[in-house]
């Protein structure tokens, strides 16, 4: 009976090992394909090239805010079956890019909390008091004003695909509102304000009114 025992007992273990497959969890990560970051790019410009919407590259990468993108550093894009390489047509080419609007050291990144526990909704970039800055793309004024709360002087521009930017702590504004203008343009001069203890320029990348971290659309 034992030696029966035994012998049935071999035949189920033999016969589960050979209908037990390994598979692999289905996850997220089955439907897209990785990107590498070539010079130049950056997730605005990327997220344009696939079709893909940039909160969704965000959230399936679990990027954090202060993070930039790096030349080599490999992007998945959810949904997607084939790298875009240089010879196929990007998207993007039909958009505008985001440049920045002055050249400085950023003091204060984005969703960085002052000691009041405040959250930057942009970058402070340091500059010299009285340096012009620049439109970082085209668009209309759609404010600009000498004072709005915790802002002191801004611009606002309109891009009119949804995206906004923002230009405060102003010396002086150069544009007023419902002026158009275009990238690279001169539109106002560093000042001094908000939480930045030496000159610099607020600067806000919007999408439908809501703030987006500008290292996301800004290239090295």
């Amino acid at each position: 009976m034992k030696r029966l025992f035994i012998i049935a007992l071999a035949a189920i273990l033999l016969s589960g090992c050979s209908t037990v497959h390994y598979r692999r969890p289905v996850t997220s990560r089955d439907d897209g394909v990785y990107h590498r970051v070539k010079r130049g790019e950056n997730l605005w410009g990327i997220s344009k090239s696939y079709s893909v919407s940039l909160d969704d590259i965000v959230r399936s990468n679990r990027l954090p805010n202060a993070d930039t993108i790096e030349v080599g550093q490999m992007i998945f894009i959810p949904g997607k079956k084939a790298e875009i390489t240089k010879s196929k047509k990007s998207n993007v080419s039909t958009y505008e890019k985001f440049i920045w609007p002055i050249k400085g050291k950023v003091i204060c990144g984005y969703n960085s909390k002052d000691k009041y526990g405040t959250e930057n909704k942009g970058i402070d970039i340091s500059a010299g008091y009285g340096r012009t800055f620049v439109a970082s793309r085209s668009g209309k004024v759609t404010y600009s004003s000498d004072f709005m709360k915790g802002y002191g002087k801004i611009i606002i521009l309109d891009h009119e695909d949804g995206h906004q930017t923002v230009y405060a702590y102003n010396a002086d504004n150069f544009v007023k509102t419902g002026d158009y203008v275009k990238q690279n343009q001169v539109i106002g001069k560093v000042g001094k304000g908000g939480r930045a203890i030496r000159p610099s320029l607020h600067f806000e990348i919007r999408k439908k009114q809501k703030t987006k971290n500008p290292y996301y659309y800004l290239s090295k």
